[in-house]
């Protein structure tokens, strides 16, 4: 009957998250009904496996319970306070240390074996660390399809003008893209990764590493305007942002298919 729990502790995770990843790269945005209703859910779920099922150490599997809980959320407050998360992001992971603390291995055994030993006792640090490497799979992409571009077109990736560090570059290439300005004003969920202002020398351009829903437009309009005017070229960087929380909910999936993509690598490596 355990399976039982399992099984709904594991719906319920994956149907919020999908709904909610879904709603994030529609809207940008994701109702805080979404949480209100996954978390006391989720609680009750897994309060209710852990009584019925593991009563007799009941105190020490609430104190696991807690802890998992109370570490998630404060990393994920850190990431939202230091700007690593969204707000939906860091929700999203302390409910899934109420309804899946814990691999559920009794439902799903990973591919790769046994779930690794953070698995087992703080499995959304296992979810979380599959997103991040899922997102940064995505630089891959960025950097190649920037290459085709460069040898495609012929042109230079940064024109005159954008006199930025090398650091800020590579982060570019990795992030972005270049996109005629009329896409980037029709396409609401592409970000510019670069800005204009004016300063007594004339134009000063600039690259925008951390674009931010707030701005957006004015950027937009003011990179619009300086290509009106012929004080840039008609191609600017931009990236579509992903939202995290697509990767968090795929970080879920493989966590549970395959387990710590982290852990399989340093358990390879080692032998």
């Amino acid at each position: 009957m355990q399976i039982i729990f399992d099984t709904l502790r594991t719906a319920t995770a994956l149907l919020f998250l999908f709904y909610a990843s879904w709603s994030d790269y529609k809207t940008r945005e994701v109702s805080n009904t979404v949480w209100m209703v996954f978390a006391p859910l989720a609680f009750v779920l897994t309060f209710l496996e852990i009584y019925v099922y593991e009563f007799s150490e009941l105190s020490l599997q609430l104190s696991l319970y807690g802890m998992c809980f109370g570490l998630t959320a404060a990393f994920a407050i850190i990431l939202f306070y230091s700007g690593g998360f969204g707000g939906a992001d860091a929700k999203a992971l302390m409910c899934l240390a109420l309804a899946l603390p814990f691999h559920p291995e009794n439902l799903i055994k990973p591919f790769f074996g046994e779930a690794s030993p953070i698995s087992q006792t703080f499995f959304p640090i296992t979810i979380f660390s599959n997103s991040v490497l899922l997102a940064a799979a995505t630089a891959i992409y960025m950097l190649l399809r920037n290459i085709l571009w460069r040898q495609k077109t012929g042109k230079k990736l940064f024109e005159r003008g954008l006199g930025e560090s090398f650091g800020k570059k590579l982060l570019v290439l990795v992030t972005g893209y270049k996109i005629p300005i009329d896409k980037l004003k029709e396409k609401w969920h592409l970000y510019p990764l670069e800005d204009v202002e004016k300063t007594e020398n004339g134009l000063k351009r600039k690259l925008v590493v951390l674009p931010k829903d707030e701005g957006r437009d004015a950027i937009v309009e003011r990179l619009s305007k300086a290509v009106e005017d012929g004080k840039i070229k008609n191609t600017v960087w931009a990236t579509p942002g992903l939202p995290m929380l697509i990767f968090i909910t795929a970080g879920l999936v493989i966590a549970l298919l395959f387990g710590d993509i982290v852990w399989i690598c340093i358990s390879f490596l080692l032998g």
